[in-house]
Formats: C-alpha cells, structure tokens, sequence
C-alpha cells in the first residue's frame, strides 16, 4: 500500500516557528469557512471587486447555484480549504472596508433624518443651520418642504412633504463632497 500523501495545500505551521495545536488549526480552518460564507452574501458585482482567485471565484459561482443542503454544506467545506491555500487577508480588508462604507451610509442617512425632523420641528431657526451646512441650498424651496412637512404633521397626513425634504437634503449631501465627512448632529 503506498504512504499518504502529505496535503501541500495548507501552509505548514513549523514555517512560522510556530507549531499550531490541532484545535488551533480547526478553528483557522472554520474561520476560513465562515469568510467564504460571507463571500457569498456578496452579491455578483461586489464579488468581482474582490480580489480573489479564479479557482476561488469559480467554486463561490458553483456555491450559489447548489441548493440541497448537504452539497452545499460539502461546497462551504471546500471553499475553506481553497481559502486556506492563499493568503485571506486582502479578502477580510476588503470586506471590512465595505461594512465601514455601510456604516457610514447609515450614519449619514439618520443624520439627514434628523435634520429633516429638527427642520420640520424648528422651522426658520434650523434653515440657517441647513443653508451653513449645504451652502448650494434652496432657502425658499428648504422652508416651503419644511412647512408643508409640518403642516401635514399637524393634520396627521400622510409625510408626502417631509420624503420630499428628506430627497432634497439627501441630493445637497450628494452633491456635497462625498469624500468629507458630515459634521456631528448637534452641530
């Protein structure tokens, strides 16, 4: 019977200096896995702006495709291996970086929400504050939506006005640099 094989796949531990226990090892390889899972959460588009290998690339396409359960449980365990063969840290940045994109989305859109709220609430006095953030702002057309706003809430209307405020905001913070922060709410 000829001798095993030795598994060239997986980087050798002694290399680091290190020798990794076998649960070690277990746990790297189901973190691996677990990455891999996320990769398949990405849709198609952002997929493709993940620098990855064409092996790789192929067997997550295959992965979605897979619906029975216990083929694509077998696919998850071979994506791991194929992602333990190359090094995972570009992919983890890359995905950290995107849910900080995320994130900073959502700040930015319940920063807007709030400034709509304090404009629809304050009236007058917070235009001032909206002209100093977006200077490229509409004054009339910034007190008419805020009005409008108010007066719907005021008559328990559907707010047509205040999702009209809250476009219009969101184009000027568009349109603002997009590179550059927004300040803090209460400023």
């Amino acid at each position: 019977m000829p001798d095993k094989q030795q598994n060239n796949d997986r980087p050798d531990p002694a290399d680091d200096g290190e020798k990794l226990s076998k649960s070690a090892l277990k746990r790297q390889m189901t973190e691996l896995q677990k990455l891999g899972e996320q990769l398949l959460t990405l849709s198609p588009t952002e997929l493709e702006k993940v620098p990855l290998p064409e092996n790789l690339r192929e067997a997550l396409t295959l992965a979605r495709r897979i619906k029975a359960r216990e083929g694509r449980r077998r696919q998850l365990q071979f994506i791991g291996k194929l992602m333990r063969s190359i090094d995972a840290e570009p992919i983890r940045r890359h995905l950290l970086e995107r849910e900080q994109g995320q994130q900073q989305a959502q700040r930015r859109f319940h920063q807007l929400e709030q400034m709509r709220d304090r404009l629809v609430d304050n009236g007058p006095g917070e235009i001032e504050q909206v002209i100093a953030r977006f200077p490229d702002a509409d004054r009339t057309r910034l007190g008419q939506l805020a009005r409008n706003a108010a007066r719907e809430h005021e008559r328990q209307q559907p707010p047509s006005s205040a999702r009209k405020l809250f476009r219009y905001l969101r184009e000027l913070d568009e349109q603002s640099s997009p590179l550059e922060p927004p300040p803090p709410a209460g400023e």
